[in-house]
């Protein structure tokens, strides 16, 4: 079965990432990372709102109290909408070479991260990585603390099931991993690759329907979002009008509407000439439906 998609906003974004929904507002949250700017689209009426920053806004969730937590390059700050950045925890001093990447709130309101080697210059050209050196963080009543040892080229997706395992990905490795979480020692063992070398492009950003199937973006190249079971089942692919969708949201009145951001990093101006959607944000239903997105508590 076709589904149809629409261009929700043309965003032109740089890297869009990092879609969340918030259900009090009915707007659609995201960041544009190398475009150092936080978006927030109220679909209903078409208002559009930017805010710009000095450096990279790398990830944003939701607050408990109607504010957002924001991952930046190299720490993590306290926001409220049009307000200043309130820094609040630093990853990494000991790595000058990492930034942050993915950031989603979990399920228990703690606030958590990757990281991987900076592959962004400071005027927004690529950098070439050549080492894996993310990692896994949880921020939490004021403390950042490590969750697991592994290293990681680019960290990507963070989902958590109901059976308590996170799925994570790798994007350089092509890889979707599902992970054991000791909720007591708040560490991750057990890792399993679920998914591995699905041939259309790379896993990037993930959400979880009703049924509990992940929905993932398939950037650099791929166009599309796959949706498959904890267990790596695929069950089936949505083309998109993008060649590098990068993170999805449920959202809408009943959870109904999966929207997608997307990137046109790299691309050449006669590249975005003839493929004008590249760094949009798409709606499209896919027949699921979304759950509301956890919020972060202090």
């Amino acid at each position: 079965m076709k589904i149809e998609v629409d261009v929700a906003f043309a965003a032109e974004n740089i890297v869009g990432e990092s879609a969340v929904w918030d259900d009090r507002t009915h707007k659609l949250c995201w960041v544009d990372i190398v475009g150092k700017s936080i978006h927030r689209l109220c679909p209903s009426t078409g208002n559009h709102e930017k805010w710009r920053f000095q450096d990279l806004v790398t990830s944003i969730g939701l607050r408990d109290d109607g504010g957002a937590i924001v991952g930046l390059r190299k720490s993590i700050a306290l926001w409220e909408f049009g307000g200043e950045l309130r820094l609040v925890a630093e990853v990494e001093p000991e790595v000058p070479g990492n930034r942050l990447n993915e950031g989603v709130v979990a399920p228990d309101g703690a606030f958590w991260v990757g990281t991987m080697q900076d592959n962004i210059a400071a005027d927004g050209t690529p950098i070439a990585m050549s080492a894996k050196t993310g990692r896994l963080y949880r921020y939490a009543r004021g403390k950042l603390r490590p969750v697991s040892e592994n290293r990681f080229g680019i960290t990507n997706t963070l989902i958590w099931t109901d059976d308590g395992r996170l799925i994570t990905a790798d994007t350089e490795d092509n890889a979707i991993y599902s992970y054991s979480l000791d909720a007591h020692a708040m560490v991750l063992n057990d890792r399993q690759t679920i998914l591995s070398g699905f041939e259309r492009g790379l896993p990037d950003g993930s959400c979880v329907d009703t049924e509990g199937f992940i929905w993932n973006c398939r950037v650099a190249g791929g166009g599309c979002v796959v949706r498959f079971a904890p267990d790596g089942r695929i069950d089936r692919v949505v083309d998109l009008p993008c060649s590098w969708p990068t993170s999805c949201a449920f959202g809408g009145s009943q959870f109904e509407t999966l929207f997608v951001t997307s990137a046109r990093f790299t691309m050449s101006d006669d590249y975005l000439a003839r493929n004008q959607h590249e760094g949009a944000v798409f709606a499209l239903q896919p027949g699921a439906h979304g759950l509301p997105t956890s919020r972060f508590g202090r």
